[in-house]
């Protein structure tokens, strides 16, 4: 049984038609509700909420600076990895960064039309992981692309069962930011990439990637970008909390929920 798991995550956007035209109408969430500046997205799933709060005013997140690397979503099966992927082709959508298998799985990079960076991905089977020893060890190699579009002759929407899988985040400090997501029951799963380490519980890959990538550079003050994001925990762990609501090491709020 798993024990933690993220389950939301709010992006403040410049301009909503344009993003929900990306989010809604290409990736395919369903928007949940709209009010207020505030529109709540969801896989038919229901896995995870994405909400995007509407500041038409907030300066454009320069990149890369201290925040959000990029959020992933994870999809239950290569072929619907392929079938997203053959939409995003259909739809000659611009923003397209690359493309990697990390060994643990099979990754897409994109951004969204205000430089939120994305990565859909699919995992292999854990025992299919890379290890050195008892020491997790993924890689980045190129991906065959051709491959993978072989996997699906259709396009589709993200599947419903799609979940968010994981953040990376830019930090000013690696051993500050781990020290942060360690009280969640995250543990380094693997310390040795340059420059990034990368957490979990329950012997996932990581839930959580930290780097230094951002050379410690901040964006202007309410900027565009990652607002929050919510952690499911096990009662246990959350019993452990001395808060329910933390700012992590960037000072973005951190919700825990649980039954």
């Amino acid at each position: 049984m798993n024990t933690l798991a993220l389950t939301g995550l709010s992006l403040r956007v410049q301009d909503l038609e344009r993003q929900l035209a990306f989010y809604r109408d290409l990736l395919g969430l369903e928007v949940l509700h709209s009010e207020g500046g505030r529109s709540a997205l969801s896989p038919a799933g229901r896995s995870f909420t994405l909400t995007l709060v509407h500041e038409p005013t907030a300066p454009l997140r320069p990149q890369p600076t201290l925040g959000l690397y990029h959020f992933a979503l994870l999809l239950p099966e290569r072929k619907a990895l392929a079938a997203v992927f053959r939409r995003l082709i259909e739809a000659r959508y611009p923003n397209f960064q690359g493309a990697s298998d990390h060994g643990v799985s099979e990754a897409l990079y994109l951004a969204d039309p205000e430089g939120n960076g994305i990565e859909l991905y699919r995992d292999r089977p854990r025992e299919q992981w890379p290890f050195h020893g008892d020491k997790l060890a993924m890689v980045s190699k190129r991906l065959d692309l051709d491959n993978l579009l072989a996997e699906s002759a259709h396009s589709a929407p993200l599947d419903p069962e799609t979940t968010l899988g994981h953040i990376h985040l830019h930090v000013a400090s690696l051993d500050e930011a781990e020290h942060f997501f360690r009280q969640f029951g995250m543990e380094v799963m693997q310390g040795d990439y340059p420059g990034a380490r990368f957490l979990a519980a329950d012997g996932y890959h990581h839930h959580v990637g930290i780097n230094l990538w951002a050379r410690g550079r901040t964006a202007p003050p309410e900027s565009t970008g990652l607002l929050e994001y919510t952690l499911w925990l096990e009662p246990s762990r959350k019993e452990r909390l001395s808060s329910l609501t933390l700012s992590d090491p960037n000072g973005a709020r951190v919700r825990v929920e649980g039954r």
